[in-house]
């Protein structure tokens, strides 16, 4: 059976808005920051604030969506994308107010984190009552709107400011507020909005004891996710200040985010073929050492070049991760779970990103780059290892 247009279409513009607007939130954070006079180390707690109460919110959040009631997925990224356009017209008004930006920044900056594992649960939703759509080409296309935003801003910021920024995020969580009004569940599973029955089907592990039991293996590999992110944003978070040690400024930015978000096209497009020959959980192991790799290319950057040597070691670090993560989640967990499990594994991500802007800010301000990428590497490798045990020495799932 082959993959419904409409419906791909309409889920690739979520993905495609969200990372538009994930690239002017996240990846241009400290561009924006620094322009509005905060140092490295406070754009650090900044960020490593916004991560912890991401971390906390995404397992609660998931643990609502999973249960019977009136918030579904879909309903929950709307909430989100009205947030994160309010937030965003707030900032536009407030230029130099570091208090309130510190507040606003921090807010959409969590809430965005928050409905990325939405977006991947609710895919699997909608596949489950019926509708065909092209998960690869959907993830692949979203981060080819990061990679071509990223390919543009950077030229846009030094030519107009910051401020162009939130320009951008605003059209875009307007574009994505439209499409998921649009985008409702077809009639008959779990209702014409998604909403679940409450059949047995639905009941899952209530605490997070009792999930880590059930899934052994799954909650060991977290703690190396933590470690490969706690590697993957400290090279975002802090590329310009990288990027400027080797001679580059915005414009050299913008091209390092877009080389290493297209080439995540062709690899998540293809994914699903992979996965028939090779299972989740080996991928996993291989994002993981290209993370590690990835890394340890720029603690000997010397130009540019190498920098972008770098940024394609993406085609099989985050380019694997999260499609592979996903179905990962989808082939090990009972329905009931689905939600929770895309959520710990952004949750991890979200860990291994407030280690990592608490500690490489202040490591960058006192030590310097080669110190912080030192850090990140052996942080990185030690998940390696992390990776290894729990997906090849340990159960997937508790048999009883």
């Amino acid at each position: 059976m082959g993959y419904d247009r409409s419906w791909t279409i309409r889920y690739t513009l979520i993905n495609v808005t969200y990372f538009i607007a994930f690239c002017t939130i996240h990846a241009m954070a400290a561009v924006f920051l620094l322009d509005n006079g905060f140092s490295n180390t406070l754009v650090g707690v900044l960020l490593a604030l916004a991560n912890i109460l991401s971390a906390i919110a995404q397992p609660v959040v998931a643990g609502i969506i999973d249960r019977p009631g009136p918030l579904t997925n879909r309903r929950f990224i709307l909430i989100a994308v009205t947030v994160i356009l309010a937030g965003s017209l707030i900032l536009f008004t407030v230029p130099g107010n570091r208090p309130v930006i510190f507040v606003i920044y921090a807010l959409i900056y969590m809430v965005q984190f928050v409905y990325q594992p939405v977006m991947t649960a609710l895919f699997f939703e909608y596949e489950k009552a019926g509708c065909r759509i092209y998960y690869g080409l959907a993830r692949g296309l979203g981060s080819a709107g990061f990679a071509v935003t990223s390919a543009i801003v950077g030229g846009a910021v030094a030519r107009y400011g910051v401020r162009i920024l939130l320009i951008i995020n605003v059209i875009s969580m307007l574009l994505s507020a439209a499409v998921v009004y649009t985008f409702r569940k077809p009639e008959g599973e779990g209702g014409p909005d998604g909403i679940d029955d409450g059949s047995p089907e639905a009941a899952s592990p209530n605490s997070l004891p009792s999930f880590a039991r059930a899934y052994p293996a799954f909650m060991v590999f977290l703690a190396g996710t933590v470690c490969f992110f706690f590697a993957h944003n400290m090279i975002n978070d802090f590329m310009i200040q990288i990027i400027r040690t080797l001679g580059g400024g915005e414009t050299e930015l913008g091209y390092s985010n877009f080389l290493q978000a297209i080439l995540e096209l062709p690899v998540m497009a293809v994914i699903g073929l992979v996965l028939k020959r090779i299972k989740a959980d080996r991928l996993l192991i291989l994002s993981g050492a290209a993370f590690f790799v990835k890394i340890l290319i720029l603690i000997f950057a010397g130009n540019m070049a190498m920098m972008y040597l770098s940024q394609s070691m993406q085609l099989f670090a985050y380019a694997v991760f999260i499609p592979a993560s996903a179905y990962y989640v989808n082939s090990h967990m009972s329905d009931a779970d689905q939600v929770k499990g895309q959520a710990f594994v952004t949750s991890a991500i979200t860990v291994g990103g407030v280690f990592s802007n608490l500690l490489s800010g202040v490591i960058l301000d006192h030590a310097g780059i080669t110190a912080m990428l030192v850090t990140g590497t052996a942080v990185c490798g030690a998940g390696v290892l992390i990776a290894v045990y729990a997906l090849e020495r340990m159960p997937a799932r508790n048999k009883q």
